[in-house]
């Protein structure tokens, strides 16, 4: 698949859909209705609250004489939009057996179709761009999401065949050298970002480093051998009492000498970069491995002379794994040391889409980069993910830095 950013809006929006509808694909509906845990959402309600995103905001609100598809499915499908109404609780959308999954594609398909007017008007882009990258967004929860259900069937299902890809040989780490300095952050102009991204604003760096690979599975393993989760000096308090609560020892999927991909159960390989990690784990790494995290500054800093769309990244329907090298972007989502918080002069949108990020700036964490699960052309170096410290069923790894 070509970088979004690359097409037209027309085919940005339909290879988008298309790609939603291929991710399923292998999907029964019992498979799309399953909700493992609450962080997580069954298949089948990530293609309808896409669906619902295109419908309520461009149809609804801009194609006179466009008529609901269903007119009590917003409150099924809305996620968390205050301004649009009453919904279902998040941990209770895998109770939704109905509506089916054909249904929900026969949804998709009746609105793709209606939006054909809207694609061309250059007064409803701004919106439609907005719900592209919505719907890759939830293109990589889709991903991460159908991995932990099927994780969660004992029987270790596999939703595609194992890719007989070569991981690439990690070297030496090295280290790219930032002289420090004031430093522009945040979106200045792009075609289009999200507007936790901005506005730009100068930020003063010391000198730092940042390493050039990602760290292994097999460093991974290093850590736990000498005793890293049993180590209380290397974590932060609340990341202690989280291992301590939930008897954590090692990265989420592992056990033994393998770990739970979307291919089923594999044998890890320790070239690998190690992924689904929490922020109380990358951080507890650094500090053993006598480094620190970088903040979301330095790490844009670095990644202002990389090519956002490079490493390995979501490029069609298959089962996404981190492979390894040397770029910046692709295997894993990065775990800074930044609290998510406004950019100054930050003012959320008007209206229901001004709910999107800024009323989640508390108590999470920013991660930059991209992953194996991130559709290609979807992340660039002002981007801003975030989750809570104790979540890692995302793509999340570790990349080092250190002061100099």
């Amino acid at each position: 698949m070509a970088p979004a950013i690359a097409m037209g809006l027309p085919t940005q929006f339909t290879t988008t859909r298309a790609l939603t509808r291929e991710l399923v694909a292998p999907l029964s509906d019992a498979d799309a209705t399953v909700q493992s845990m609450a962080d997580a959402s069954p298949a089948k309600w990530h293609l309808a609250h896409t669906t619902w995103f295109f419908e309520t905001f461009l149809l609804r609100d801009h194609l006179p004489g466009y008529r609901l598809f269903r007119e009590d499915w917003p409150f099924l499908f809305n996620s968390y939009y205050e301004a649009e109404g009453q919904r279902i609780a998040r941990n209770s959308r895998g109770v939704l057996s109905r509506p089916a999954l054909a249904e929900v594609l026969d949804w998709r398909a009746h609105v793709d179709a209606a939006m054909e007017p809207l694609l061309g008007d250059p007064a409803m882009a701004p919106l439609i761009r907005l719900g592209i990258a919505h719907e890759q967004q939830h293109q990589e929860l889709l991903l991460t999401d159908i991995k932990h259900a099927f994780f969660s069937n004992p029987a270790g299902p596999a939703v595609w065949p194992a890719s007989d890809e070569a991981a690439e040989a990690p070297g030496a780490r090295g280290w790219w050298n930032h002289a420090g300095g004031v430093v522009e952050i945040g979106d200045a102009g792009a075609e289009f970002s999200f507007d936790n991204e901005g506005p730009a604003h100068r930020v003063l760096l010391e000198p730092f480093a940042l390493a050039d690979r990602l760290v292994t599975n097999g460093e991974w393993s290093q850590f736990i051998a000498d005793g890293g989760y049993r180590t209380p000096a290397l974590w932060l308090a609340d990341g202690w009492d989280w291992v301590q609560q939930h008897g954590i020892s090692a990265p989420l999927y592992w056990h033994g000498d393998e770990q739970f991909t979307h291919a089923g159960w594999q044998s890890r390989d320790p070239e690998r970069p190690v992924t689904h990690l929490s922020f109380w784990e990358a951080d507890a790494f650094a500090a053993w491995a006598g480094h620190r995290l970088p903040t979301e500054f330095e790490w844009e800093a670095i990644a202002a002379d990389h090519a956002a769309d490079g490493g390995n990244q979501l490029d069609a329907a298959d089962a996404p794994l981190p492979q390894g090298g040397d770029s910046l972007f692709g295997d894993c989502w990065q775990f800074t040391r930044s609290a998510y918080l406004p950019y100054p002069r930050f003012r959320p949108a008007g209206g229901a889409v001004g709910e999107y990020n800024g009323k989640f700036m508390a108590g999470q964490w920013v991660l930059k980069g991209a992953s194996c699960a991130t559709p290609r052309g979807h992340s660039r170096a002002t981007y801003r993910n975030f989750f809570h410290p104790h979540q890692r069923w995302q793509f999340t790894g570790v990349r080092l830095a250190r002061d100099l």
